[in-house]
């Protein structure tokens, strides 16, 4: 059985503040092939999650993963973080086993 991601507090924190800004926001993670080291994250805001999405959800904020990526994602972390080189979701990922500086894509 896999593990799901986990959201980290701090992510569902910047999920609320998007979204108390404007419309309720979903945050979706997904994997896509591609990317400098194979495969890459494409991390967006939706309006709503589909009907075979995985759910993550706490007070009412939603992270979403399709059935593709999960695999990609079991046991990852979710994250935000804000530090010099700027503010960004992030996967920390233990089924990556390399990944680019921008930390946006890796290999498994």
């Amino acid at each position: 059985m896999q593990i799901p991601p986990r959201v980290t507090d701090r992510a569902f924190e910047r999920i609320s503040e998007i979204s108390a800004a404007g419309t309720a926001q979903c945050l979706r993670v997904a994997v896509e092939g591609g990317g400098c080291s194979g495969f890459q994250y494409d991390i967006r805001l939706e309006s709503a999650p589909e009907s075979d999405d995985l759910v993550l959800e706490k007070d009412g904020i939603k992270v979403l993963v399709d059935p593709v990526s999960l695999p990609f994602l079991a046991n990852a972390e979710i994250d935000f973080t804000d530090e010099l080189i700027g503010a960004r979701f992030v996967v920390n990922n233990p089924n990556a086993t390399s990944s680019c500086g921008c930390g946006t894509s890796f290999s498994m």
